[in-house]
């Protein structure tokens, strides 16, 4: 069968690195195959989805060879960050810019921009809003949408869902199912069960892009779970490995024998009445709270449906926009970012917002060197090792894959231990295992007296880590609740939160 996407003998290295990304790599999709790739952060699962499309080197210069490429002449490509993806400022005018360029009728547009923007579960009243005012999920679905409009033979899907609410995985998933059930479709993506009952085909990668598995989905998780969990990828149960396992027991036994620091628990953070203003002056608030506190020692994941405004309750706690209301932190009357820069950390959703520097190294000494650390170097050195990103050093921090970004971005965030460590989905893009290392230096923080908020979509999380919910729902703070109260209302969904008893639903 002839492929509709193929490299031969692939080679390509990135600046900065002493090795190569690929060494004489062959890969190639027949059309109307299903292909999930999958490997450990930095693997380069994303850069070969680039050179089967053309884009390297066509629009990104990186050096590279092959003895004979093949790319689709009908593609359509859904890249990591949203961000990256538009062309136009307003929501219709992206998808309008995509009918134009299919040649259709002006009349036809607004309802198949609506009917798009449907099938991806974006029920905007009006169409015409700027793109920037979206959340991440939002962003990620209107990518998607703008994609499907195309109407490609082969779409190349580079973690279509790792932005999304639960519910909003479901139902992007079932519309790719449909639309793709008669295209070729390779995807890069972490949350394989809800598209491992898709595909037919797995190809595993090492670290180095070497091609470690290549076959039916059964076949390779069966006789390769050893390499799997050698190198730290997600795999169907992966989650009851980890949890069963002595690492995860040791940090139960922990939470079990009580805190590290074994004084009083105090009050970090108080909010009363509480609204932020990502707009500025002008607008009404984004995210509202009537009254929330939140002591040492405690985790909290803040969930909620795309567009709730989970980030921009982050982002007002941490005073990057205007705020109004009752807020203290560590008994003190916060007026604004002075007030929190020196005891909180803050990561945020796009890493990129974060760096100042033009490397690896410099990005992750940066902390280090402006609180005059005499052995500045030495810890840069070990935080680089923690993460995995020593080989990286030299890069452009920009130069990583998003799941490289996302490690660097928390690793400048947690150089040092912080009262309150604020964090925006940190472990999407990530493998297990550094998910699971970067879950673990946390809760070693939270033994030690830090207290975290964490945005999340993932249950598995809330289920083994967190100590409290916060729910969002509608830009305001609907629910807080003991993690396993929470979890009990996921298992009853008939039973509404608000129908549990205050001392049960507060830790």
């Amino acid at each position: 069968m002839s492929a509709i996407a193929a490299v031969n003998g692939l080679r390509l290295k990135f600046a900065g690195t002493a090795s190569l990304q690929f060494d004489d790599l062959s890969f190639a999709v027949p059309a109307g195959q299903k292909v999930l790739l999958l490997g450990p952060s930095g693997s380069g699962k994303s850069t070969l989805l680039q050179v089967l499309t053309g884009l390297i080197p066509g629009a990104i210069e990186v050096p590279m060879r092959c003895d004979g490429i093949t790319i689709p002449s009908s593609w359509g490509y859904l890249f990591q960050d949203p961000d990256t993806q538009f062309c136009m400022p307003y929501v219709d005018e992206e998808l309008a810019f995509v009918l134009e360029n299919l040649g259709v009728p002006r009349e036809e547009m607004d309802a198949r921009i609506r009917d798009g923007l449907l099938q991806v579960g974006l029920d905007l009243k009006d169409p015409h809003i700027p793109i920037q005012s979206m959340s991440q999920g939002m962003k990620q679905r209107l990518a998607i949408a703008s994609i499907l409009a195309l109407e490609p033979d082969v779409l190349f899907l580079d973690e279509p869902t790792a932005l999304l609410d639960p519910e909003g995985t479901e139902q992007v998933w079932e519309t790719l199912k449909k639309v793709g059930r008669h295209k070729t479709l390779i995807i890069v993506e972490h949350k394989i069960d809800a598209v491992i009952g898709f595909v037919d085909r797995v190809v595993l990668f090492n670290h180095d892009g070497a091609v470690l598995a290549d076959g039916q989905p059964a076949h390779v998780f069966a006789v390769h779970k050893p390499e799997l969990q050698e190198y730290g990828i997600w795999y169907p149960g992966v989650w009851r490995d980890y949890t069963a396992g002595p690492g995860y027991k040791a940090l139960q036994a922990a939470r079990e024998a009580g805190p590290a620091d074994a004084g009083a628990a105090r009050e970090v953070l108080t909010l009363r009445e509480f609204a932020g203003y990502p707009d500025g002056r002008s607008g009404k608030p984004r995210i509202q709270v009537a009254d929330a506190r939140l002591d040492s020692g405690e985790w909290i994941a803040v969930v909620g449906p795309n567009g709730a405004g989970k980030s921009t309750l982050l982002q007002s706690i941490m005073q990057l926009i205007r705020t109004s209301g009752g807020y203290a932190f560590l008994g003190r009357r916060v007026l604004g970012f002075k007030d929190m820069a020196d005891e909180a950390a803050y990561v945020f959703q796009n890493p990129e917002m974060q760096f100042v520097t033009n490397s690896v190294f410099d990005e992750a000494a940066f902390g280090f060197r402006r609180d005059g650390a005499a052995d500045a170097e030495r810890l840069t050195e070990e935080l680089l090792a923690e993460f995995g990103l020593e080989a990286r050093r030299a890069q452009h921090p920009f130069q990583l894959s998003l799941g490289q970004k996302r490690r660097l971005s928390v690793a400048t965030a947690m150089g040092k231990c912080r009262q309150l460590v604020l964090l925006d989905e940190p472990t999407f893009g990530q493998d297990a295992a550094n998910t699971f290392a970067i879950l673990e230096k946390l809760e070693g923080w939270r033994r030690q007296g830090a207290s975290i908020i964490m945005v999340t979509h993932d249950m598995d999380i809330v289920r083994y880590f967190a100590t409290r919910v916060w729910r969002i729902e509608q830009g305001r703070l609907a629910l807080d609740a003991a993690s396993t109260a929470y979890l009990r209302t996921l298992e009853q969904p008939a039973a509404p939160p608000s129908g549990l008893e205050p001392a049960e639903m507060r830790r």
